[in-house]
């Protein structure tokens, strides 16, 4: 059955769910791998809904970030952050360069790197920890440890210097509201100016971190900031929502959570579980293709608009046995949080022992950690790309 473009079901901006898709989602999970919808900016795209055809698509170098005319391009919604993924570079010119930027950054996040960075995260973990719980009960958990947890690790990798930090914070919640098109605009140049204000300083002192191989890396000079800005986006939004959630989980499931605490290996799996299951939807990513790709029995025309939900196929029941179980002991777990293959995160390792770090020494050091009100209570983000909560508060 042909449906009309007026009856399209239509993606909102909802706060995913926790441990539980909507029944719009699950209804177009069951309905075809692959569905036509309409976006919250009111455009038409294709979501992939199912775990093997987002896992294909991940290696289909027809899908990617160009499209021939970026202003008029379909899009999922309005955001200059969003805005500065979409080229109009063809496609194979499109991967050469998101080639060459892993080959840039991936030696920050190799193996060897990222375990030589564990005390310095345990560090950072350590002094957030004792300043949190200093403070004494009850406290806000999202304020108060997950986002200087992960602002100062990726900080410190992306080299943005302390004392410039707290105005990188505001330039960044700026630049991320939906809507209010001049504030953005002017947010956006705002932010662009002070990293590549960081980027020049960095030319003149270069250090051990990603500004300085990004700029000595050969890549064109209007690409430096953008790139940058994205890092910064993409690393602090995902790692805070991660943590908040995984905090969340693991209060709610006492016999799990001390399972994990026993056992470092649990541990690992628990966080893979974390991963998996924390968001229901809605860590959605827009791509485009620059030509026809036949995937779930649909043809996805030259320039068409992909949806690249990276936490609706963990919820697969194709590929997860009972998705809205949270289970530790899940293996194999191939969730696709990280997405996969050419597009695979590099900064994965460290926001592994991120995750790892923080959830062993806050539940080692405070075994009576619980939220203050129910999990259902709590206030997600409006008018924003993420998916995170306002706040956290918990008690000991």
């Amino acid at each position: 059955m042909t449906v009309s473009s007026r009856d399209l079901p239509t993606l909102g901006l909802e706060p995913p769910g926790r441990l539980r898709l909507s029944p719009l989602l699950r209804g177009l999970q069951e309905q075809a791998p692959v569905c036509r919808v309409r976006t919250p900016a009111g455009d038409e795209g294709w979501l992939v809904t199912r775990h093997a055809e987002l896992k294909e698509l991940l290696h289909d170098e027809r899908i990617g970030h160009s499209h021939p005319d970026p202003v008029n391009a379909p899009r999922y919604v309005r955001s200059p952050f969003l805005d500065l993924m979409i080229t109009d570079t063809d496609a194979e010119a499109g991967h050469r360069t998101h080639s060459e930027i892993r080959r840039l950054l991936t030696p920050m996040f190799s193996a060897r790197r990222v375990r030589e960075m564990e005390p310095q995260v345990a560090a950072v973990v350590d002094t957030v920890l004792d300043r949190f719980i200093d403070q004494g009960p009850p406290g806000d958990l999202h304020s108060g440890v997950s986002t200087p947890v992960a602002l100062t690790v990726l900080c410190d990798i992306i080299g943005i210097p302390p004392h410039s930090r707290e105005e990188l914070m505001a330039k960044l919640a700026r630049m991320a509201l939906l809507g209010d098109r001049e504030s953005v605009a002017q947010g956006r140049r705002e932010l662009f100016g002070f990293v590549e204000g960081l980027v020049e300083q960095k030319r003149a002192e270069p250090g051990a971190d990603i500004l300085t191989r990004l700029s000595e890396g050969g890549l064109p000079e209007e690409r430096v900031a953008p790139l940058g800005v994205g890092l910064l986006f993409a690393g602090l939004d995902s790692v805070v929502t991660f943590l908040d959630h995984g905090v969340m989980l693991l209060a709610e499931y006492p016999e799990q959570r001390a399972a994990a605490l026993a056992d470092p290996v649990a541990m690992t799996h628990a966080v893979e579980e974390v991963l998996r299951s924390a968001k229901a939807g809605g860590s959605i990513l827009p791509r485009y293709a620059s030509e026809d790709v036949e995937v779930g029995g649909v043809t996805i025309r030259s320039g068409d608009l992909v949806l690249f939900d990276f936490s609706l196929p963990n919820f697969d029941e194709r590929a997860f046995t009972e998705p809205e179980r949270f289970d530790i002991t899940r293996t194999p777990n191939p969730h696709l949080t990280f997405a996969h293959g050419m597009w695979h995160c590099i900064g994965a390792p460290l926001a592994r022992i991120e995750l790892r770090t923080v959830y062993t020494r806050l539940f080692t050091r405070l075994p009576g950690l619980r939220l203050e009100r129910p999990a259902e209570e709590l206030r997600l983000l409006e008018g924003q790309l993420s998916g995170g909560l306002t706040e956290l508060p918990v008690t000991w």
